[in-house]
């Protein structure tokens, strides 16, 4: 069962949040009606989501999430408040937040975009695992950085290896430009993307023995792993 902290410090509010999403999202929620109460409790246990209301006694949302983020900086956090200006939603993102919800809300749309952000966090965690994939007749091994083909290895270089394990991610799907730039260079500029031109090349160079296997460019967007 997968588990949510709730910050409302409305009573009311926050038990009936409480009582909808372990009842109809099957979640085990922990309840806290401020924000110092919140970060002992993330302190205490693991959670897989955080909804955070903003407008909270000792400690707002905000600050609330920040502090949450200086310990775990993956879990995904909802920020919820009655104010709908622009810089509330923007310093909620700045912050690191992934949802933003304005009161009042239908309970049913706060589930779907939980089970959103869930879905998207545990394929996020598959992703981070994930070293080992077919290409065609190849098989890539990104710990080792090796490609096989047939009993023949190739070497990659780190650089290589990432941005083949990025490709392999998206499989017949695009992989944009500025994605690939920002995971493997941390930097999107002409210079890192000549850089990323001369490692796509020397990628199709190594994989060219399987037919089945094309990596093409997709036209003011990025680019493709096919796989026939």
């Amino acid at each position: 069962m997968q588990k949510i902290l709730l910050a409302e410090d409305d009573p009311n509010l926050g038990e009936l949040l409480k009582d909808y999403l372990e009842l109809k999202g099957k979640f085990d929620v922990t309840l806290s009606v401020d924000g110092d109460k919140a970060i002992e409790e993330f302190r205490k246990n693991d959670f897989d989501l955080c909804i955070f209301d903003v407008m909270m006694p000792k400690k707002d949302g905000f600050t609330l999430g920040k502090e949450v983020r200086k310990i775990n900086s993956t879990v995904p956090i909802i920020f919820a408040t009655a104010k709908g200006m622009m810089e509330d939603k923007t310093q909620a993102f700045e912050l690191g937040g992934d949802d933003y919800i304005t009161k009042p809300f239908r309970v049913e749309e706060l589930l779907l975009r939980i089970n959103a952000l869930l879905k998207r966090a545990s394929k996020d965690k598959e992703e981070e695992l994930a070293d080992k994939f077919e290409i065609g007749n190849y098989f890539f091994d990104y710990t080792s950085q090796i490609i096989s083909y047939k009993g023949q290895q190739q070497k990659l270089s780190t650089k290589e290896a990432e941005l083949l394990r990025l490709l392999c991610l998206k499989k017949n799907d695009v992989l944009t430009r500025e994605e690939a730039l920002k995971k493997i260079w941390h930097d999107d500029n002409y210079f890192t993307g000549r850089s990323m031109d001369v490692f796509l090349s020397k990628l199709r160079k190594y994989l060219k023995e399987d037919t089945s296997v094309e990596i093409v460019n997709v036209h003011g967007r990025g680019y493709k792993l096919l796989v026939s």
